[in-house]
């Protein structure tokens, strides 16, 4: 078997410059979903035909499939033409489908494909009954039940079928380029249907077949912004509806949005407003949310994520707690048990096991060791303007509100830091650093000042 994914399309609905098949759903764009789901079955080769437009080129080079670049857009017909060369000296079956239906099953594909097989069919089609077909092509069947073409909406002459074309079609490759020579672009839009080939095929009284889903919305193709967000929700609770199924809490499912590659772990609580994003992994029995965004992270076991945290490309141990409003920018790694609580931003730094930054500190490109206490208000002054350097902290320092570490510097095991100190150079071991002006008093200084 080969497949055929026709991805060429302008899109003019959208009115975007993206092309249409990028358009992303949860964060795979639309031929992302399509390529998955023809991934468990076992192909020969996967080819795209794509305009020139290099953006879906690019996002193709590492999917393991080769293009074919339709110059011309002269419709579906012209563009399984443009792939003909690819497709020479193969005699197999072909498998023809769009790279703007993100809802398409796997099983469904394998169920088509089966049929084929089992009727020993030339084409067979996948169908739908919808009450309102309204948008789609219609199969025509003629007084024996046998399909005789498919007419497009723009071409419908009062045909009222409610079986809808689901645009994808298993065809035996030899008959579909002899069938493609015969069609001609005799329509509204002046193109070279694809559909037309079906009716060759009842011509040639060749074995036309049809295959029905029982899932209807899947043949959904996305032509508008409206349809992308349509498909997008029904996506988005089928995931849900995954997850709750596999031991996971979601409070409500309306307002969470979980991506595809993300995994969750048993007797875990998604509370509402909260955005899994990426390749992110939750472990089991956290809490996660309300208003929390985790984007390319891992997460592990009973950890506690509160109301309004940010995390991105991070790391974070078992029985951590972030939050409220915490921020972990790439690179943050926090061991087990690590608290880091409001307003508190992390980038770029480890900190070890059972360290504490509780209120307003910044800790940025440091190495934090174990145990150590980060007061209110602490930072550490990374950037000279030109470059970034490292703060090295051991284990069990105990570092005042409002201190500033001015990196390049390193803090040994068990020093304090007092509170308002800007530290510039190294802290021996159990040591006690503090650097700020005497205070100075001078009286009566309100009455003075009237």
């Amino acid at each position: 078997m080969k497949a055929l994914v026709l991805s060429a399309g302008h899109g003019k609905r959208m009115r975007s410059s993206i092309p249409k098949v990028l358009h992303p759903i949860l964060g795979r764009p639309l031929l992302g979903w399509v390529l998955k789901a023809l991934e468990p079955l076992n192909w020969e080769e996967i080819i795209v035909v794509c305009g020139p437009e290099g953006s879906v080129i690019d996002f193709l080079k590492d999917k393991g499939v080769k293009t074919v670049i339709q110059q011309e857009r002269l419709g579906t017909g012209h563009a399984v033409m443009v792939a003909e060369r690819e497709l020479s000296g193969f005699a197999g079956t072909l498998l023809i489908l769009y790279g703007d239906t993100p809802l398409l099953r796997s099983e469904t594909i394998k169920g088509l494909l089966d049929h084929h097989r089992e009727k020993k069919a030339t084409l067979t089609l996948l169908s739908a009954v919808l009450e309102d077909p309204r948008g789609y092509g219609r199969i025509i069947r003629d007084e024996r039940g046998r399909p005789k073409r498919i007419v497009e909406e723009s071409d419908l002459k009062g045909e009222g079928s409610k079986e809808i074309n689901g645009g994808v079609y298993a065809v035996e490759t030899p008959f579909l380029f002899k069938a493609l020579r015969e069609i001609r672009p005799d329509n509204r839009q002046g193109e070279y249907y694809l559909t037309d080939i079906v009716e060759v095929a009842y011509r040639w009284n060749e074995k036309v077949e049809v295959f029905f889903t029982d899932w209807p919305l899947e043949v959904l193709g996305v032509n508008t912004r409206l349809d992308l967000s349509k498909a997008q929700e029904i996506l988005r609770g089928k995931i849900a509806e995954k997850w709750a199924l596999e031991g996971v809490t979601i409070e409500d499912p309306k307002s969470t949005w979980i991506e595809p590659e993300v995994t969750i772990g048993r007797d875990t609580l998604i509370r509402p407003f909260c955005f899994l994003r990426g390749k992110t992994s939750v472990g089991s029995n956290s809490v996660i949310g309300p208003f929390v965004e985790i984007i390319d992270s891992q997460i592990g076991q009973g950890v506690r994520v509160d109301f309004g945290c940010h995390i991105e490309g991070s790391f974070i141990g078992d029985y951590c707690k972030l939050g409220p409003f915490t921020r972990l920018r790439p690179g943050s790694r926090l061991e087990e048990g690590v608290k880091v609580g409001n307003f508190v931003e992390i980038k770029n730094s480890r900190l070890g096991r059972g360290t504490k930054a509780n209120h307003l500190a910044y800790l940025g490109d440091a190495e934090i060791g174990e145990e150590v206490n980060v007061g209110a208000g602490a930072i550490t002054c990374n950037f000279d303007g030109k470059k970034k350097h490292k703060t090295i902290i051991g284990d069990r320092v105990f570092i005042g509100s409002n201190v500033s570490l001015v990196a390049p510097i390193v803090i040994g095991d068990e020093a304090t830091i007092g509170a308002g100190s800007v530290i510039t150079k190294e802290v021996p071991q159990g040591s006690l650093a503090v650097e700020r002006s005497k205070q100075r008093i001078i009286p009566n200084w309100s009455r003075r000042r009237k």
